[in-house]
């Protein structure tokens, strides 16, 4: 393909997305079609080139009919995915330098923008000053946790851990809350499902019990076992529970252990000053991650990790074979994100965060933050009202968890049928063994009408 080319079809490429983005609310927003449906609809590969109109005619036949539309302003299931036009710019930009920044030297740029775009949001956010030179994008929050992982078992071996690895040893903390990604990278790290150990909650909030934390990390350490790191979250996938990090950071201070705090969805929630409570404590962590992709108007797949460490990080990680080495690495001078993460590549994301902070500024993100809470408390309060449904845990932020006060069948039904009409799309969990409709409100179309109609469908 041409610049020529490249530039008309590109032209076609932006009126269907466009296109797609002004009538997504005519599409159901969870997908139709059966199991199957999709693959018995394309065709063999063929020989020849044929062009992009019959490649932008399947889109509309097959793949949007496949689709669960997460742009939608019926999307209240899981977190949001906020890939706002603007960040879908961005990667356009990214994709279009074509750049595999794995060294600083391979491209400066994605570097020291990436670098810059870190250190900013910890003065935006008010993160601790111990993060500034820490920052690094991930792709997503389950690598985070992996890398955090990592360094404090490179931390807690006194080094040796990238030597001889594990020894079993060691014990990972986490509460029935915390999100199943901690659990998967302990097992990718060869700790096994063993060295996990589940904290109790406490029953009015779901935060984690950090009286029980202490207690589970004095038996362990009693018994010969090595606690290597801490998961405290904020804003739990399942409720938004707030887990209390100064209590918790206080039996990580006195046994040496990895604090990492995930705050995959409510992070973002930091720009704002009045939300900066859920937070407290954060300067004792060791790392942590919030994802731009969820709620933060960034395009998937895009993490923010921290951590006051990264010289451990980086000893961890960092392997360097000859076809590497070259003058900037050696001088010491430069950072190379390949010793950042697991895979030795990584793309340009920053572009699709950088687009975001331009078009919006941080009062356009804010904006868009605190129109959500607002939404949700309305919702809320709609809850506290009836006489047929109930809070089955404290609202956090823009999650708000129910269930009807007549039974699990009764929330099921209401859940079932909502999702089968195509307007609206929720989710569940289980809160003290009660069946309980998740309303996550952060897609960036929604507004108090889509709200009200979800209310009203549910409450039919």
């Amino acid at each position: 393909m041409k610049p020529e080319e490249f530039r008309r079809i590109g032209h076609e490429v932006v009126d269907w997305i466009a296109d797609y983005r002004a009538r997504v609310e005519e599409f159901p927003v969870r997908s139709q079609v059966e199991p199957g449906w999709v693959r018995g609809q394309l065709s063999a590969l063929p020989e020849r080139g044929e062009g992009f109109g019959p490649l932008l005619a399947d889109l509309d036949r097959v793949v949007l009919p496949g689709t669960t539309h997460w742009q939608h302003p019926g999307f209240f299931a899981y977190f949001p995915s906020n890939a706002s036009l603007p960040s879908v710019l961005g990667d356009l930009l990214s994709s279009g330098l074509g750049v595999q920044g794995m060294l600083w030297a391979t491209s400066p740029a994605a570097t020291e923008v990436e670098q810059h775009l870190m250190d900013e949001l910890v003065t935006a956010m008010d993160l601790p000053r111990s993060f500034l030179g820490g920052g690094v994008i991930q792709d997503t929050a389950s690598s985070a946790a992996l890398v955090a992982v990592l360094a404090a078992l490179h931390r807690s071996s006194g080094g040796t851990w990238r030597r001889s690895g594990v020894d079993g040893a060691e014990t990972v903390y986490v509460s029935s809350q915390t999100h199943s990604s901690l659990e998967r990278a302990a097992r990718l790290a060869g700790l096994g499902e063993q060295a996990v150990r589940s904290v109790p909650v406490s029953p009015s909030t779901l935060a984690m019990d950090a009286a029980a934390l202490a207690e589970r990390v004095r038996a362990d350490v009693a018994a010969g076992r090595r606690p290597v790191l801490v998961c405290a979250t904020v804003g739990t996938t399942g409720t938004g529970a707030v887990d209390p990090l100064r209590e918790i950071a206080d039996v990580c201070a006195e046994h040496g252990i990895w604090l990492h705090v995930d705050a995959a969805w409510a992070g973002p929630a930091a720009l704002c000053p009045e939300f900066r409570d859920l937070f407290d404590g954060l300067e004792r962590a060791d790392s942590f991650t919030a994802n731009a992709h969820k709620w933060m108007l960034t395009a998937f797949d895009l993490s923010l990790f921290w951590t006051a460490h990264p010289g451990v990080l980086v000893d961890a990680l960092a392997i360097l074979p000859e076809y590497l080495r070259n003058t900037a690495t050696e001088s010491g001078a430069v950072v190379d994100y390949r010793d950042w993460q697991i895979p030795l590549g990584r793309r340009f994301r920053a572009l699709k965060l950088w687009s975001v902070l331009r078009w919006y500024g941080l009062e356009g993100v804010r904006a868009h933050l605190r129109g959500h809470v607002e939404l949700a408390a309305l919702l809320e309060s709609w809850v506290g009202a009836s006489e047929d449904w109930e809070l089955v845990a404290p609202r956090t932020l823009s999650l708000v968890t129910i269930a009807r006060r007549d039974g699990d069948d009764a929330t099921r039904a209401a859940m079932d049928r909502v999702n089968g009409s195509g307007r609206a799309f929720v989710t569940h969990t289980v809160v003290g063994g009660r069946f309980a409709i998740r309303v996550a409100i952060g897609a960036e179309a929604t507004r108090e009408e889509h709200v009200r109609a979800l209310w009203e469908a549910l409450d039919a």
